[in-house]
């Protein structure tokens, strides 16, 4: 081989290994690229926390498929937290004796109310759990995820933990959107309606929704199931009949793989 072809082979050899190397590092290679499905963004979660009075100075904490914050509710019970995440987002308040939960499908406003808590206990009853068992399975159920990621199963529950208050207590709740709507503790809204939740015993002496509200929703969402995610079941055994194929097996063909026409002819003739 002559210099002339030698110098050739490393020059192509060169070009051959710097259009590998931008081949990868276009495809994310050797930096777990930002175009990961699970890589966090910047998001921004507020709201208000408040049981008919607010949670002054609450501790609120803020758990997301990714990503997580703990901050501190100032004395109206407002918070505020910005941080890397991937939703959604389970949120717990704690003030005292007190504790709430809510969630977050978003960035965006989200309070913690007895309103947002029962709203867990209807959407844990249509995934067949309760709400503890929502919360402790989040981190790791998909499901669980999927369902509160998904802005119309969230907003569907929320419309039915409406009616089902409306109905059992007797009254008509001014602020339907009592997850995402702004309020002021002590201004008519989200806030008022607390205070006629209390006063008809929907919400308990600590703040927290009382055992028959809980029941209530327990009941309701049980009753409207969210179904599983197609290809989640067990449907895929239906394949079974695929067994009326095997043609050529005494006992197999004739009917169709009922088994009755074993005489040896061919499986596969009618």
């Amino acid at each position: 081989m002559n210099t002339r072809q030698q110098h050739v082979i490393r020059s192509v050899s060169a070009e051959l290994l710097i259009a590998s190397f931008a081949l990868f590092a276009g495809c994310g290679g050797g930096g777990g690229g930002g175009g990961s499905a699970n890589s966090t963004s910047m998001i921004s979660i507020a709201g208000t926390a408040a049981t008919g009075k607010a949670l002054a100075n609450a501790t609120i904490s803020i758990d997301c498929v990714r990503g997580s914050i703990s901050v501190s509710a100032d004395a109206n019970g407002n918070y505020h937290g910005t941080f890397g995440a991937v939703t959604p987002c389970m949120i717990a308040v704690t003030s005292g004796g007190t504790i709430l939960h809510s969630a977050a499908f978003a960035g965006g406003t989200y309070n913690v109310t007895p309103e947002t808590d029962l709203l867990l206990s209807y959407l844990a009853a249509q995934l067949g759990t309760n709400e503890s068992g929502l919360i402790v399975g989040f981190a790791t159920n998909t499901r669980f995820q999927q369902t509160l990621q998904n802005q119309t199963d969230v907003l569907t529950a929320q419309a039915a933990v409406v009616q089902g208050l409306q109905q059992k207590y007797g009254l008509t709740l001014s602020t339907p959107n009592f997850l995402t709507t702004a309020f002021t503790v002590g201004q008519p809204g989200v806030d008022s309606d607390l205070e006629a939740l209390l006063a008809r015993g929907a919400i308990d002496t600590n703040g927290e929704p009382d055992a028959v509200a809980v029941t209530l929703m327990a009941t309701m969402g049980a009753a409207n199931p969210i179904p599983a995610s197609p290809g989640t079941g067990t449907s895929g055994t239906s394949g079974t009949s695929g067994t009326s194929g095997t043609s050529g097996t005494s006992g197999t063909g004739g009917t169709g793989g009922t088994g009755v026409g074993g005489t040896g002819s061919p499986g596969g003739m009618m």
